[in-house]
């Protein structure tokens, strides 16, 4: 029994360990194309990676979060706060009426963690309320169903917040997010919707946490890719990722357990980290030569020939930023296969 509660226990901070450097890396990107491309540009990408995500999770949840038969603002309202809460988000639901519902989301913010805030423009906060609370009323096949922003992050007031209403018309499409200036309600814990008992395992939430930052980073390049093109992507996606192994290699090696040392402390740390997106991993320790032949790829299942080439171009520069990160620094040649990628890493002299 010990030792499947150690094994369990290294699983879940290999899990964790990916959430964190996924949500980084997420940050990562947001700061590098915010510094390095025109605002228009991240507007778009915020809109498009917003509206992908929308259409992939939104209505696919609701069952799961047991929303069915509310009124529809209430029940967005709801989603939004429980959705959110299995990434790590902090939403608060404010109930006033079945017609109008509010959410408050709570600092610090998960999109914006620590000083990245302060270098995010405000054209990401329209992207993503255009391309996902815009789209609410829509999906549910309520013409008359919006969002009223009443505050966001990047104008200094109290962070995003705002309310789902339904109207006594049908909105326009601009009509679909508006703003306005109101408070919110008072907060009431016993208002506070409730994640449905079953299914919702720790681990579960574990895995939903690290899937939620996994899927904005590889929806984010595919729809970046769209709005910057191929090279652009690579070049800037490439130079964030790397950053990020850098910078976040010391805390996720600290975190699963494994050494600053020798190739084979790094080959203890790839393999645990992938393992922690339940990628499989061969790992062969041959004189001064390394070899990890990776499988499962977790961060391109689904994806088209395309979209995967473009993630995993950018992706394997954050663990290339990892191994660099080492003491003694690290050296990989990478090999990208249909099925699997085959790092060869020496110590660099």
């Amino acid at each position: 029994m010990k030792e499947l509660m150690n094994v369990r226990d290294q699983n879940s901070l290999g899990i964790v360990a990916q959430a964190e450097m996924h949500h980084a890396l997420l940050l990562g990107l947001q700061l590098m194309i915010s510094s390095n491309r025109d605002r228009s540009d991240v507007y778009d990408w915020m809109f498009r990676l917003f509206r992908r995500q929308h259409k992939d999770k939104f209505l696919s949840s609701f069952g799961k979060l047991g929303l069915e038969g509310l009124p529809d603002a209430v029940a967005c309202a709801q989603y939004h706060v429980m959705a959110n809460s299995i990434g790590g988000v902090p939403v608060e639901y404010l109930a006033e009426s079945d017609t109008k519902a509010w959410v408050r989301f709570r600092y610090p913010r998960w999109m914006y963690l620590g000083a990245t805030i302060c270098g995010i423009p405000i054209e990401v906060s329209r992207g993503f309320l255009n391309g996902w609370y815009a789209e609410n009323g829509v999906s549910l096949n309520n013409p008359r169903l919006g969002f009223v922003c009443v505050s966001e992050d990047m104008t200094g007031e109290f962070g995003l917040c705002g309310y789902f209403k339904e109207f006594d018309h049908d909105l326009t499409d601009s009509e679909r997010l508006q703003f306005a200036n109101e408070r919110p309600p008072r907060f009431n814990q016993e208002d506070q919707p409730k994640l449905p008992a079953e299914g919702w395992s720790e681990e579960r939430l574990e895995k939903a946490n690290r899937n939620y930052a996994m899927e904005f980073v590889r929806n984010g390049l595919i729809e970046l890719h769209g709005v910057i093109g191929g090279s652009e992507t690579k070049a800037l996606g490439g130079r964030a990722a790397r950053l990020i192994g850098l910078q976040y290699c010391s805390q996720t090696r600290t975190l699963i357990g494994t050494e600053d040392g020798d190739l084979a402390s790094a080959g203890s740390y790839l393999s645990r980290m992938f393992a922690g997106l339940g990628d499989e991993s061969v790992v062969k320790l041959s004189g001064s030569t390394l070899q990890i032949i990776h499988t499962g790829l977790r961060i391109t299942q689904g994806l088209e020939p395309a979209d995967r080439e473009t993630v995993l171009t950018v992706w394997k520069e954050l663990w290339l930023g990892a191994l660099a990160s080492f003491q003694h620094m690290k050296h990989a040649e990478v090999e990208i296969n249909a099925d699997s990628i085959v790092w060869t890493i020496t110590d660099v002299a």
